[in-house]
């Protein structure tokens, strides 16, 4: 259809890994499948055992449950279309497609990033203010923060997505990328955009920037509070609470920062799928793996739960 000089885009066409042959396509399917599967077991597992598990009912844990409901989210936004594109070959998507999932990648994203703010935030307290932990972290307490977590993503989500699909798309429909992300997308827009960009990098700051340094300020103040720690034991105990945050937090922000805050020039369409596959992708599978097995907790629920079941079988 033609609106004026331009053709009105019904659909678009993500350009993925296009550009590698078949057979690597196949192999980046199978890896990519494999990834898949193994980040909705793991973070299926961690909310169930977090859940069934009476000693597993603390704050931490409750906002761990949160973070794998929104890593499996954030996996089901982006992974299948990304495995039809590999196999199939289907790398259409539609006009509203592409939007929703738009939406919901910008929601998800912004929720995690408050919700590690706030999960930094609980070590913080249980770290530095011991003595008020129960009064100040109460289970009201938790819930409103989780509720502000996950509504933080739809302020975001709507302002961004609704601005970039009311733009006109006059041509070009070649997405770059294996998912529809705002500057790909933004890229075929036949306008002005100046200031949605402003607008986006304002967002970004208070949406990724803000929280990490929300996270930063957190573990320099617990790190204070270990290293003045008398006793040896007190501090191996205090640190072994939060290491595990502390690596989800490193992965996730580190990609997510070197892909947003990156200079233009330095920051190439491949190298930036790359990045994006690593917080997207890698880091959802990574994080129950990281809290299993550098969790002593979760390690001894695991037993129990594992003893229970065989327990069960053999009935």
């Amino acid at each position: 259809m033609m609106r004026g000089n331009g053709t009105v885009v019904r659909e678009f066409v993500l350009v993925s890994f296009s550009s590698l042959s078949s057979q690597l396509q196949t192999l980046l399917f199978l890896l990519f499948l494999t990834i898949y599967l193994v980040t909705l077991m793991g973070n299926v597992l961690i909310i169930l055992v977090t859940t069934a598990d009476s000693a597993l009912q603390s704050p931490m844990y409750f906002f761990l449950r949160n973070l794998s409901f929104l890593e499996i989210g954030f996996n089901l936004v982006i992974v299948p279309k990304m495995l039809g594109t590999l196999i199939i070959q289907d790398t259409t998507i539609s006009f509203l497609g592409c939007a929703t999932q738009m939406y919901f990648f910008f929601f998800f994203g912004a929720a995690e990033c408050c919700l590690l703010a706030t999960m930094a935030y609980d070590r913080y307290v249980a770290i530095c203010d011991p003595l008020r932990y129960p009064i100040m972290m109460g289970r009201r307490a938790c819930g409103q923060l989780a509720a502000a977590s996950w509504f933080s993503g739809f302020p975001v989500a709507t302002v961004q997505t609704t601005w970039i699909f009311s733009f006109p798309f006059c041509g070009p429909n070649r997405v770059n990328h294996f998912f529809c992300d705002s500057p790909p997308v933004i890229a075929l827009v036949c306008a002005d955009t100046s200031l949605f960009e402003l607008e986006a990098l304002t967002a970004t700051v208070l949406f990724i920037l803000f929280p990490f340094l929300l996270i930063l300020g957190s573990y320099v103040r617990i790190l204070s509070t270990i290293f003045r720690m008398p006793s040896a034991e007190g501090k191996r105990k205090a640190f072994s609470t939060c290491s595990s945050h502390l690596l989800v937090v490193s992965l996730f922000y580190s990609t997510a920062i070197l892909t947003y805050f990156r200079p233009r020039s330095s920051n190439s369409p491949e190298s930036k799928k790359l990045l994006s596959l690593s917080y997207t992708v890698v880091t959802p599978m990574l994080n129950p793996i990281i809290y299993s097995l550098r969790n002593s907790e979760v390690k001894a629920a695991l037993r129990r739960a594992i003893r229970r079941t065989l327990g069960f079988q053999k009935l």
